[in-house]
């Protein structure tokens, strides 16, 4: 039965909310303006942004949260230029996105019209799929097709460009729903030959990677872990798979990964990697990596197995699928497990640093015990982050949700706006360096439109940390350009914007600022100033093994 007939800007926005969409993303401004005009008295809620790559932080950080599909729109030309950041972290990271994109009138296309870029072009590289919608009448099946591409699979974003005589023309189409589509088969052979090697292997090691999050098996992961008494190590996107202080997790394994993680990994003649892409940061020197181990891999994605690490026996199909079938049984492993947890319990991370000053890991530490099981860590990017990962609690992966393959400075406090709308009753902590805020601070000005209760926090060491570090460490000391003592008072600015502030700066004041943090029905900013020297250790250097860990 055909609808009445509507501008195909409505037909957009009945099209989003009909795959289940409450919540969007986006900046207004000549070629989405019918989309925006569409919006009002519609089922869907926009969040305005401050700046459009914040946008796409947002959408992806609701979709890092719920497995959903985010939704971010902008404008042509710079609207969606700014976008690209967000979109290219989402792909890295496998992030389940929609971002649409306005665009010029089809008529004016080619002709370098005022703000006409070609969007599809610029993130082809970055995209799952593209589209650039030609007929109003396709829009219902674009959007549809869409969400299934980016949010089955292996998740990542999609683009729909949408010229702006597409969203003014009529339609009377209906939005489509497509069915979920058919699980991929089991890789009943791979399954096999995976739990015949973990037989006969004397230290086998599980391998957990941020895909086990994406497909959803978080749980089916646990149970099998538990069932195998087999060690595990997890990355950096697969901390929280094991929640901390699980008996058989030995850490984070990598450059500032835990030594009992990187010893076992050196060590083992098994590693089965479940969802992990054996990436650069996680490896080390590749070709020192695992040296006397065979590998299964676990993975719904087959361009990545045997990508960077040769695998002796590969599973595919759904992750979550497969692992739920697995029944790995170790034998006479108890001489690798008192080896694996006797350097776990010889090689604590210590808290007992010399001093009056903030000692950024143990508070890090003391804020997320003190918030809980429903504390979500989202960091920025660099020595915070890596304190974030090695010092914090995490129940379950979804509390920990940071930029690991683009490493993209800005990320925190917008994916941290788009964690907390996913999930009000969470305590989301935004956790950035004073370089990294200075890049998105505007979007302060979005918690206080919409009372957003995030705690902000933003430890400021006066300078780019990680660029710091390594100048020390690797460059002789020629601290070029790392130099941000000149900041501003975050507590006054974050007071300019209307939000709730307090300063912590020394070690005394540290239990009372995280009380008070917690304690903040609104949003609020605590800022922690640091020791500028202050390092991240374990450090692997570049270009060594895993095992050769410098620990300052």
């Amino acid at each position: 039965m055909a609808t009445k007939p509507r501008t195909g800007a409505h037909v957009l926005v009945d099209a989003i909310a009909a795959q289940g969409t409450e919540l969007v993303f986006g900046y207004p401004g000549g070629a989405i303006m019918p989309v925006y005009d569409a919006l009002p008295g519609s089922a869907l809620r926009h969040i305005l942004c401050r700046h459009e790559q914040a946008c796409a932080f947002a959408a992806a950080g609701y979709g890092r949260m719920t497995g959903k599909p985010g939704v971010c729109l902008a404008t042509s030309g710079p609207g969606a230029t700014n976008l690209v950041t967000g979109i290219a972290d989402a792909f890295m990271d496998s992030v389940p996105m929609v971002a649409i994109t306005g665009q010029v009138a089809q008529p004016i296309m080619g002709t370098d019209a005022f703000q006409e870029i070609d969007t599809f072009g610029i993130t082809m590289p970055i995209v799952k799929h593209s589209y650039i919608v030609r007929a109003v009448s396709d829009i219902p099946s674009v959007v549809a097709e869409a969400f299934q591409i980016a949010g089955t699979g292996r998740p990542g974003p999609v683009l729909i460009d949408l010229p702006k005589d597409v969203q003014q023309a009529m339609c009377d189409m209906p939005p489509t729903v497509l069915d979920a589509p058919a699980p991929l088969p089991l890789d009943e052979e791979g399954l096999r030959r995976a739990e015949a090697a973990v037989s006969v292997a004397e230290r086998p090691l599980f391998y957990l990677g941020g895909g086990i999050t994406r497909a959803g098996a978080t749980e089916a992961v646990r149970r099998m872990v538990e069932r195998s008494g087999i060690p595990a190590v997890c990355t950096l996107h697969g901390n929280g798979v094991l929640p901390t202080g699980h008996e058989q997790l030995l850490g984070m394994v990598g450059m500032h990964g835990a030594q009992a993680a990187n010893h076992a990994v050196q060590q083992c003649d098994l590693l089965i990697n479940i969802g992990g892409r054996f990436d650069d940061r996680a490896t080390g020197r590749l070709d020192g990596f695992a040296p006397h181990a065979s590998v299964v891999h676990f993975d719904c994605d087959r361009s990545e197995v045997s990508k960077l690490r040769h695998a002796d026996v590969s599973v595919g199909g759904s992750l979550k699928h497969a692992v739920k079938s697995f029944r790995p049984e170790a034998q006479a492993i108890a001489p690798w497990l008192g080896e694996v947890y006797e350097k776990r319990r010889a090689t604590p991370h210590r808290y007992d640093a010399p001093g009056e000053g903030v000692y950024a890991p143990a508070l890090l530490k003391e804020l997320s015990e003190k918030a809980g099981k429903r504390f979500v860590a989202v960091p920025d990017v660099g020595q915070h982050q890596m304190w974030t990962a090695q010092h914090c609690e995490f129940s379950r992966p979804e509390a920990h949700l940071t930029s690991g393959g683009l490493g993209s400075m800005g990320f925190s406090l917008p994916t941290a706006i788009g964690a907390q709308l996913a999930e009000p009753d969470a305590v989301v902590v935004s956790i950035s360096g004073d370089g990294g805020i200075m890049m998105n601070i505007q979007e302060l000005a979005t918690l206080r439109r919409y009372g957003i209760p995030l705690k902000v926090v933003v430890i400021d060491n006066a300078r780019l940390g990680m660029v710091r570090q390594w100048q020390e460490l690797f460059f002789d000391g020629n601290f070029s350009e790392v130099d941000l003592s000149d900041n501003p008072d975050f507590a006054r600015v974050a007071e300019a914007f209307g939000i709730e502030a307090l300063t912590v700066s020394q070690r005394s004041e540290v239990t009372p600022g995280i009380e008070r943090l917690l304690a903040a029905e609104g949003p609020i900013l605590m800022h922690v100033v640091i020791d500028p020297a202050e390092n991240v250790w374990p450090l692997v250097p570049p270009g060594h093994a895993n095992h050769q860990m410098m620990e300052g």
